[in-house]
């Protein structure tokens, strides 16, 4: 059985909205550009609150942005 692991979309849907910057999305999310950069990189897995905003952000819904692997 492996560890479970959220894995997610961000820097590819960053990206697909014009480029958005890191900064540009911290501020939608209310977050530091440090905290995108960890969820990008798969440190930091965000709050299901910012999650949503995160989501939010984008106009996609939640499993756009983020998916949950179980590893088995």
């Amino acid at each position: 059985m492996g560890k479970p692991a959220i894995t997610n979309n961000v820097r590819r849907l960053r990206f697909d909205a014009y480029e958005m910057t890191q900064a540009d999305l911290a501020a939608k999310a209310n977050v530091t550009r440090q905290t995108i950069i960890a969820i990008e990189g798969g440190k930091y897995s965000p709050s299901l609150e910012l999650a949503f905003k995160i989501a939010h952000a984008f106009g996609v819904s939640l499993e756009s942005v983020f998916q949950y692997q179980d590893g088995e």
